[in-house]
């Protein structure tokens, strides 16, 4: 065993520039969700270099196989999600977006160079090990309905059929060298909440003669509050947030509707479900009971994201092989959500989290993900690549 992970490191390093160089590139030219022209094209075109037929699938998604002896003795799947964000690249880096108003500023770059780089380590290991590996290089995470959604019905888990799926995403918080992962429900659902309360405008100086849909809101909002905090059970995580209100009137002047947007997230189908009701119920009567009315749209996301925890006991195990005890740490749970979660939901999965942070323990890279700053420890995409060929090797023989 430590002489394969010991190759595998080898590999991993001689690669290191290559990755990085691939990562920069991906991260120069971004592209939005299911835009992702380009960066599919040269994806294909790097997985061709390496031997690897493949498959388009979800418009802008792309699928290899890597098949080792006994190709139908048993297969894993890996997933990366190469889709950007439209926000403004702050850093000033030889690699800085050029592409106004778009970046990868949460990884997703990363991703998909890391398992280009596991794909390189795999594919001259392919003699090492029995079974397949499908990599599934996929569109629009950052999007509804979600690339994995569209994957998966157009059968990205069939012929063949994975046991288990890996999948992994930057954290800044944890320096690079070091995963995080936890077992069984690790992120949340999550639905967007779209509400307009309508009354009667007027002016501000007789209320007497409107009906003002501002206190009703207002009343929504502070009401809305006891689904969480006496509907659900408090072992139970869930977030009511309400993020956008749009009024449009004025000092004097009472509106005739207002608008109002936020989030409601979850760790349980059954209790999402029932939440939902709970907060249709109370908008339409506590807005009918102050004489206005009310519609709410609630758009729903992505289910919440399981750890299988037996996989991921596995995992943190081939993990701890790799990268040794002190740098495999226990995540908390966390009310962000991950269209994985749809893989989590149809197959064996585990999602860890790769450390992008600087690996000497200092300030750099510590941006959060979302933000304009965000960037990397190169050495991340060292550890990125090498510990997925492991994990994976492990993986395929797994009883």
């Amino acid at each position: 065993m430590q002489h394969l992970i010991s190759r595998i490191k080898v590999l991993a390093a001689e690669a290191a520039a290559e990755t990085i160089a691939l990562r920069e590139h991906l991260h120069a030219n971004p592209e939005l969700s299911f835009k992702e022209e380009k960066t599919v094209a040269f994806v294909t075109e790097q997985l061709h270099k390496l031997g690897l037929p493949t498959q388009p699938i979800a418009g802008t998604g792309v699928v290899a196989l890597i098949e080792g002896r006994n190709p139908a003795s048993r297969t894993v799947a890996l997933r990366a999600d190469m889709d950007a964000l439209p926000i403004t690249e702050q850093n000033e880096v030889p690699y800085k977006s050029v592409n106004p108003g778009v970046m990868h500023a949460c990884g997703h770059d990363v991703h998909t160079s890391s398992l280009l780089g596991t794909a390189r380590i795999l594919t001259q290991l392919r003699n090492e090990f029995e079974g397949t590996v499908k990599l599934m290089f996929q569109p629009g995470e950052e999007l509804l309905p979600g690339g994995a959604s569209l994957m998966i019905k157009e059968g990205v888990l069939e012929n063949p059929a994975p046991a288990s799926v890996l999948g992994q995403h930057v954290f800044p918080r944890l320096p690079a060298g070091k995963i995080g992962l936890r077992a069984g429900r690790y992120m949340a659902s999550t639905d967007e909440l779209y509400l307009t309360v309508r009354g009667k405008g007027g002016h501000g100086a007789m209320p007497e003669q409107n009906l003002d849909p501002v206190v009703v809101a207002a009343h929504i909002i502070v009401a809305a509050q006891q689904i969480v905090s006496r509907r659900a059970n408090p072992k139970l995580p869930s977030v009511l947030s309400f993020g956008k209100v749009i009024a449009q009137g004025a000092t004097n002047v009472i509106p005739n509707e207002v608008y109002i947007e936020g989030t409601f997230r979850t760790l349980n189908e059954e209790w999402r479900n029932e939440a939902h009701q709970h907060l249709r119920r109370l908008c339409e009567g506590l807005a009918e009971s102050m004489g206005a009315s009310c519609e709410l749209e609630i758009r729903r996301g992505y289910p919440y994201l399981e750890n299988e925890p037996a996989l991921t006991a596995r995992t943190e195990q081939a993990a701890v092989e790799y990268l040794g005890r002190d740098n495999v740490v226990e995540l908390d749970q966390w009310m962000a959500a991950e269209d994985f979660a749809y893989f989590s939901q149809a197959a064996s999965a585990c999602f860890y989290r790769l450390g992008t942070a600087a690996a000497d323990g200092s300030e750099r890279h510590t941006s959060s993900v979302h933000t304009p700053t965000f960037d990397i420890d190169t050495k991340a995409l060292e550890t990125g690549p090498g510990l997925m060929a492991w994990l994976t090797l492990r993986e395929l023989a797994a009883n």
